[in-house]
């Protein structure tokens, strides 16, 4: 896997007061990240689909799904894990109550067919996912405020080392799916802009 190494995006719009890359539509953006990151708060500033979507990368066709035709969206990611016969979430008991936590098991997460005729859907171009990962430290702060006043169930299995672990799953899957061609860029918060991956290069 690629270690992930970032830099800024030197082309950039803006939607909404918000920078986002300049080679993306509106209507594509899927945003996605651990809980507390802000998706919610992004989706209501862009005026997007308010309704949160949870999509199964372990699930055969999961890139048809319903979910996915109005965007911008925020979205909840099941994922499998090492140990877990079915997908999950990283705010599901059956992934908080392992210890240590289980590893992403990226060999399940399925893939759509690439694009062969003109006419073909080109699942890899249709959706871009933005993950929102901010330091560890702030979500762990924001969810810590919302726990006192139990507004989100996720918030009960709570600590610094969870939300570190939850960030750096999504890191992995951010990286992962770029490798594998999707649109993907990373942010750590809202006002921050756009981060996009870049690619290893080879020595002398």
């Amino acid at each position: 896997m690629l270690p992930g190494r970032t830099e800024a995006i030197e082309s950039l719009q803006i939607f909404k007061g918000i920078s986002f890359p300049g080679d993306i539509r509106f209507r594509q953006i899927l945003v996605t990240g651990p809980p507390g990151a802000g998706k919610s708060t992004l989706i209501m500033r862009l005026g997007g689909w308010s309704e949160e979507g949870y999509l199964d990368l372990g699930r055969k066709h999961w890139w048809r799904s319903e979910i996915l035709a109005v965007r911008p969206r925020e979205i909840h990611i099941g994922l499998p894990f090492v140990g877990i016969d079915e997908a999950v979430s990283v705010f599901d008991a059956q992934f908080l109550d392992r210890d240590p936590l289980p590893q992403v098991d990226f060999d399940r997460i399925m893939l759509p067919p690439r694009k062969r005729f003109i006419f073909t859907v080109d699942w890899y171009r249709r959706y871009v996912f933005e993950f929102l990962l901010p330091p560890a430290e702030l979500v762990f702060e924001r969810r810590q405020i919302r726990a006192r006043h139990s507004t989100h169930p996720v918030d009960a299995q709570l600590s610094l080392a969870i939300c570190a672990s939850q960030r750096e799953i999504f890191r992995q899957l951010a990286v992962f799916m770029h490798a594998q061609g999707f649109q993907v860029y990373v942010r750590e918060g809202i006002e921050n802009p756009p981060l996009r991956f870049v690619e290893p290069t080879s020595g002398p």
